[in-house]
């Protein structure tokens, strides 16, 4: 069980600190839209684990362990090279080199510079269509988590009901210490990164 609460936590790090910059924007979270984030990423998550455990059991375990640690690790890596670019956009940005509310371009790559980006109408308020945006962006980290846990004898669905019930406290957390986590200027994600790094080797 600790296992899947441990993988629920990490997973829930982007969760909170994307509910934070929302908060710190003054974007409201409605509770279907909270609820459809949570939904939508921890099913992914329980998928993709049921999934790559499905290929374990044809693949010798020797193998598939170690691309399983392989694939967790470079995740985290990723990970914090998205905060580090985010970082240095953010310092950019602030100097008048670009700008992240352009309006413009992919919604999959302005999400993936700025949570903020997934109220497309400026309303202040993320509607459903917007939470699924945003849902579908962060499912992508939750996906490829999931295919590199499936060596490590986490049951899908238990860890499915432990990335709600986190994302869910993530959200509400990230909703009341936004601006205070925001007003650091520093993109945090990288943490995440670090805890998965660090799951993958002791798994």
């Amino acid at each position: 069980m600790y296992k899947e609460l441990v993988l629920a936590l990490i997973v829930s790090v982007d969760t909170y600190l994307a509910a934070a910059a929302l908060c710190n924007s003054s974007i409201r979270i409605p509770l279907r839209s909270a609820v459809l984030i949570n939904a939508m990423s921890a099913a992914v998550l329980g998928i993709s684990i049921k999934f790559s455990a499905l290929l374990g059991a044809v693949m010798p375990a020797a193998l598939f362990h170690k691309l399983g640690v392989a694939l967790l690790t470079a995740i985290g890596l990723l990970t914090v090279l998205k905060s580090l670019i985010r970082n240095i956009t953010r310092k950019l940005s602030e100097n008048g080199g670009i700008s992240l509310k352009t309006g413009k371009g992919s919604l999959v790559v302005r999400l993936y510079l700025d949570d903020t980006a997934a109220d497309i109408d400026n309303s202040k308020l993320l509607s459903a269509p917007e939470a699924f945006a945003l849902a579908l962006a962060s499912s992508l980290d939750s996906a490829a988590t999931g295919l590199g846990s499936g060596s490590s004898g986490i049951e899908p669905l238990t860890v499915t009901a432990a990335a709600f019930l986190c994302g869910c406290a993530a959200l509400f957390l990230g909703s009341f210490t936004g601006r205070r986590i925001s007003s650091l200027q520093r993109d945090l994600s990288w943490i995440g990164g670090i805890l998965l790094i660090v799951f993958a080797l002791v798994i």
